[in-house]
């Protein structure tokens, strides 16, 4: 068993582990448990009733979430002529085509997000097996394979998130960081959980939401009532 430290011990004390609790009061805990030097970030994972097996029962897609993440990040933007100057314009970290695809293949990774325009996703096809481990490539889905790609930048910066359901059907997803009040926090939540509601498969049976838990990057995971999840 993986040793842990005072700080994790010491949360630990100050909640049911065994219990389930509101959303509300759940991110509060959390919120008062991520003590660490740097911001923590503030996740949630849902366990779906889904066999991600079958093909109509995988769940993907993004949204923007109404408080931002609290990170902002890198994009990098595949487009060639008016598209690289609007990529540009629209504050773009990295815009290129095959330099920077040139890059990539030679192991730079300083960006967090990849977008591209339809008409270059020939080419980035073949980074494919570089960029899909590390969850980066473009995909029509998400609207990273977009042509508005001022739109796309715009709603990456403003806290635009990516969420897909692993192999045991759980979704795992930032929801923002330790400095952001509970209000905030819940608000996040609940869009990303009304989302993944509505995304709910029609081969699904049973519970969806079998399990919901929140927890921060350094602290213990604090359990939320599926069945009053929302």
């Amino acid at each position: 068993m993986a040793k842990v430290g005072k700080k994790y011990q010491e949360a630990v004390k100050t909640f049911d582990r065994t219990g389930y609790y509101e959303p509300l009061e759940a991110l509060a805990i959390v919120k008062a448990n991520a003590k660490a030097k740097f911001d923590e970030t503030i996740e949630v994972a849902f366990k779906l009733g889904i066999d991600t097996r079958h093909a109509d029962q995988q769940i993907r897609g993004a949204l923007v979430l109404p408080n931002g993440t609290g990170k902002t990040r890198s994009v990098l933007v595949f487009a060639k002529g008016d598209k690289a100057k609007e990529a540009e314009l629209a504050g773009a970290d990295f815009v290129g085509a095959e330099d920077m695809i040139a890059k990539i293949e030679q192991g730079w990774f300083g960006f967090d997000v990849v977008v591209a325009t339809p008409d270059m996703m020939g080419m980035v096809g073949k980074l494919g097996r570089v960029l899909g481990p590390k969850g980066l490539m473009p995909n029509p889905k998400t609207g990273t394979v977009t042509p508005d790609v001022t739109r796309a930048i715009k709603e990456i910066k403003a806290g635009k998130i990516e969420y897909r359901a692993e192999k045991a059907g759980i979704i795992h997803a930032p929801i923002g960081k330790a400095s952001f009040s509970p209000e905030q926090l819940l608000e996040n939540y609940r869009t990303l959980g009304e989302t993944i509601v509505k995304s709910k498969p029609a081969a699904a049976k049973g519970q969806y939401i079998r399990s919901v838990t929140v927890t921060s990057t350094m602290g213990p995971g604090v359990s939320i009532n599926p069945v009053k999840a929302l």
